[in-house]
């Protein structure tokens, strides 16, 4: 995280504690690798013959057990999330493309199958998506820099006022609109950072500071569906369904704010009236102090500005016809050609989630391009399930995934799958709001798994306050995912049903 940002301390604990958790557990992480590898080694070797999908290629059977190596890895996270997505890229490359080790690829063999492309492949590292993430924390960078971070927060938090229960409601609102456009571990950090002091001035046994510390992770969680860059599993999502090989949904930045925003504001009310009831204030008011440099130079009026302009020109993409991952690049361009960003800030970019990224990404291409998708297709009876079944089902499952491991892996291991059981059972999905209400509907239930300290950064940033125990967590997680999976499938199935995304 770049130096200047607020909350900085905040994060870096958090990983180093991360980091010493996983060093602490080496032992089990070894042999967590170990059975991965081994997973991944028998489905590799097996006879074809032994998977029962007609016509299955030597390639496709090697996707697949590539694909099975890296659900144990994201599953178990011996190795760092981000690491297995490396790995899986590079193997790919090295035994299933047109450029792979030669005694991998023997083109006289009927069975070997298609074989990938190494360049589309290494171009899942400059996936638009990728570029769309990249100007985002462009952006964040630069408004930490100009201090615009501090002095939103200043001029969004004064309205509330001082009364407890408003304060709080302010800290939810404020949380989830920073969300929308910064990092979730980096906004919580930052709010963390400006509510020490208000936490400060309130009663040692009044439980209105568990409703306040609880608001951040709260916030950053379900502001994050706000936009397409709020959170990674909005863009896989958005990826998949705007592919114009694919979907062709095409789906508009500005078209994604306009159904999710009201939808989160709706869920952050509801989250406020939770909060409030659960854990009343004793002390009816408090004063906020939120200390922070802000700058008038003409860097941060240049920052000002062009932030405005980009998040203008993402919400009317439809009407400019500027793509939004064109627009995620302005911000890149005039930030480094002006010396706002320099080579050092770049370096804290945090490259690891867009690494992460592209290894969903290769997957997904991967099942495309070998023909395996095909293969599966035809296979699985997909046409024969529920659509309700499909639906509901795999956002309950990507609820309770991403309660445990990652939300960008649990979408890098879902979407593809399910891209495939959308499009092949897109008649029947129809009348439930089609396969946007499939995927998006997963997209949200990642970022409403918020459940255990260890779902999120957000929730683990919090609950290092020491003033939140697990029980608390838990609690108001379960109730808010509740509510948020249930109005979330109703909102989608409306939506799409009246053709106003897509």
């Amino acid at each position: 995280m770049f130096i200047s940002f607020l909350g900085n301390q905040l994060v870096e604990m958090y990983h180093r504690n991360k980091s010493k958790k996983r060093f602490d557990n080496i032992g089990a992480n070894v042999i967590k690798l170990i059975i991965s590898i081994i997973a991944g080694v028998v489905l590799w070797c097996l006879p074809t013959e032994t998977f029962g999908i007609e016509g299955l290629t030597l390639i496709e059977q090697r996707i697949i057990a590539i694909f099975c190596f890296a659900t144990l890895m994201w599953l178990t996270e011996a190795i760092p999330s981000w690491a297995t997505s490396v790995i899986i890229i590079v193997v790919l490359l090295f035994t299933c493309s047109d450029s792979a080790l030669k005694w991998f690829v023997d083109e006289q063999n009927e069975q070997m199958g298609t074989v990938l492309s190494h360049k589309s492949l290494m171009a899942c590292f400059a996936n638009p998506i990728i570029m769309l993430f990249i100007g985002g924390f462009i952006l964040a960078i630069a408004a930490t820099k100009s201090g615009l971070d501090v002095k939103l927060a200043k001029v969004l938090l004064k309205p509330f006022g001082t009364k407890s229960e408003n304060v709080l409601l302010g800290f939810l609102m404020v949380t989830g609109v920073f969300s929308m456009f910064l990092s979730n571990t980096a906004t919580a950090a930052m709010m963390l950072t400006f509510l020490t002091p208000v936490l400060k001035s309130l009663p040692a046994n009044g439980k209105g500071k568990i409703a306040l510390a609880l608001a951040i992770p709260i916030g950053a969680n379900i502001g994050g569906i706000g936009t397409p860059i709020g959170t990674p599993p909005n863009s896989i999502a958005l990826s998949y369904l705007s592919d114009p090989n694919g979907l062709n949904m095409q789906i508009g930045f500005g078209q994604w704010m306009a159904v999710m925003c009201p939808f989160v504001i709706v869920l952050l009310l509801i989250a406020w009236f939770i909060l409030k009831t659960m854990f009343p204030f004793t002390q009816k008011r408090i004063e906020l102090c939120i200390e922070g440099e802000t700058k008038s130079d003409w860097r941060s009026i240049v920052v000002y500005i062009t932030f405005g302009i980009t998040v203008l020109l993402w919400m009317l993409d439809k009407y400019t016809g500027v793509n939004s991952n064109v627009v995620a690049m302005l911000p890149v361009g005039v930030f480094c050609s002006c010396g706002i960003i320099n080579r050092k800030d770049l370096s804290e970019i945090n490259w690891s989630v867009l690494w992460m990224v592209a290894g969903g990404f290769a997957l997904g291409l991967a099942l495309q391009d070998s023909n395996l998708a095909q293969h599966l297709i035809s296979t699985i009876p997909f046409g024969s399930w529920s659509p309700l079944l499909m639906i509901i089902g795999s956002g309950l499952l990507c609820f309770a995934m991403a309660n445990f491991i990652s939300h960008t892996a649990t979408a890098n291991l879902l979407f593809p799958i399910l891209a495939l059981a959308g499009i092949s059972t897109s008649a029947t999905l129809a009348p439930f709001g089609g396969v946007s209400t499939l995927l998006i509907g997963v997209a949200i239930c990642s970022s409403l798994a918020m459940v255990l300290p260890i779902s999120t950064p957000p929730n683990a940033l919090a609950h290092a306050t020491g003033l939140i125990e697990q029980k608390y967590m838990m609690r108001v997680g379960v109730i808010m995912g509740f509510i948020g999976l249930t109005m979330g499938y109703v909102l989608l199935f409306f939506i799409s049903k009246y053709g106003l995304l897509g």
